[in-house]
């Protein structure tokens, strides 16, 4: 049969052509339109008419450059979020997709699955959804993405029995996300997996029942590569790092560069510092400025077993991260420095500053703004009062540029700053 027949077939039997989508799938890289047509083309499957009704709006809205999806409210019982409804605009031409409700699902920290867990995932979906699914959303959910509103519940059920829970959706908390940290990664500096279950659980009423006047979200990254976008995505980032030295082992320099010239490792290490803190001796031998570094990770990236981070390990927190909104893209704003996450009190004091940012956002945010822009708004110093922080000269994102600048008082309020360090030095000295 040729393809010309094939196609008229197709018609004939009540899909729907989609001259337009079939552009996307040309060229070198996978295209979400085939596995799209894999599903509606599954013989003896239930969900074949949805999905190729799908394809059918997805054709009309790229014809039309509109879309016809509108929101709605559906739930399942004890919840107030976690479902994105989606109901058709044009249901009286797409009947069988003309609801395609998104099921938000918790994964677990760091995103570990038994192969069993995620074939019992399929089935499920198979049975009361489109077939369809997502793994991961940027909030972190799976994304079940298809199902009719009588069949939510059935599908929530099932999901539940397993160990899920839904995710967030809406003006609530998020479903917060992890790296796999600890479990593989020898750049973790806390247990990132255990932060997120900790805070997770401790504020699991914000997300299954909106009542923020927008989004929150966390993020748990153990390292300063931040593998799950933590720094510019979230509005609580816990981002791992360390406060002393940078530690070398100095045969394995000596290898690297053996195997890969000095010339490479000047080019790709030594030049590439941000802050022009390491240097390469004459002997081979690297030596770094641990007061210039930042901690941007790239030297242990490229000599990995050459350099490692310090043994003194924990985390920074950073505020208000988010992408374009009100006021644009924001980076999070460094409050905490340097906090440690070893005991159940280090746990417990995270739990308490998260609880107070999220109060802070519930009572001063206006209706669809994120924390960061509610700073930006009103003034850090405002925020930092209203939470409990002290000023630190790590918040401050660049120094001023202009020289017209009041100095009043500055001395005093210096000699202020390193009494407050002398003092947390010492109880630091006096708790080892």
């Amino acid at each position: 049969m040729k393809d010309g027949d094939t196609a008229d077939k197709k018609i004939a039997e009540g899909q729907h052509p989609t001259p337009m989508l079939d552009e996307l799938e040309g060229g070198p890289w996978p295209s979400f339109v085939t596995g799209l047509k894999r599903l509606r083309d599954s013989k003896g499957e239930r969900y074949a008419p949805m999905v190729n009704d799908l394809l059918g709006q997805l054709e009309h809205s790229y014809e039309e450059q509109l879309g016809f999806w509108k929101g709605g409210t559906v739930s399942v019982f004890g919840y107030g979020g976690g479902i994105i409804p989606r109901f058709s605009e044009v249901a009286d031409k797409y009947p069988e997709s003309k609801e395609f409700h998104t099921l938000r699902v918790m994964p677990p920290p760091g995103y570990h699955y038994t192969t069993d867990i995620l074939r019992k995932m399929c089935d499920i979906w198979e049975r009361h959804g489109s077939g369809l699914i997502a793994f991961h959303g940027q909030s972190g959910d799976i994304m079940f993405q298809g199902c009719s509103t009588e069949a939510t519940q059935a599908a929530f059920d099932e999901l539940n029995e397993l160990g899920f829970d839904l995710g967030g959706a809406g003006p609530a908390l998020r479903t917060a996300m992890s790296c796999v940290g600890q479990a593989r990664c020898e750049q973790s500096c806390y247990d990132e997996g255990k932060a997120h279950r900790r805070v997770i659980n401790k504020f699991l009423d914000e997300m299954h029942r909106p009542a923020l006047p927008y989004k929150f979200k966390f993020k748990f990254s153990g390292c300063g590569n931040d593998c799950v976008n933590a720094i510019h995505r979230a509005d609580f980032a816990v981002i791992g790092t360390w406060r002393d030295d940078i530690k070398i082992d100095q045969e394995k320099v000596k290898e690297h560069i053996a195997n890969v010239g000095r010339k490479y490792t000047i080019d790709t290490v030594v030049n590439m510092c941000p802050t022009r803190a390491i240097s390469l001796n004459d002997d081979d031998t690297l030596e770094i400025d641990n007061k210039s570094c930042v901690r941007c990770m790239h030297c242990i990236n490229v000599m990995t077993k050459a350099l490692s981070p310090g043994d003194d390990r924990g985390a920074s927190i950073l505020i208000g991260g988010k992408r374009a909104l009100k006021v644009g893209d924001m980076m999070g704003i460094m409050i905490k420095p340097f906090i440690k996450l070893e005991t159940e009190e280090d746990f417990e004091e995270l739990e308490d500053f998260a609880e107070a940012c999220i109060e802070f956002f519930a009572d001063n945010a206006l209706e669809h703004e994120r924390i960061g822009e509610t700073i930006d708004r009103i003034g850090l110093p405002a925020f930092l009062e209203a939470v409990g922080v002290e000023a630190d000269p790590n918040m401050v994102n660049h120094p001023r540029t202009s020289c017209f600048v009041r100095t009043d008082d500055f001395n005093e309020e210096a000699a202020k700053w390193f009494e407050r360090k002398a003092r947390e030095a010492g109880m630091t000295v006096a708790s080892e």
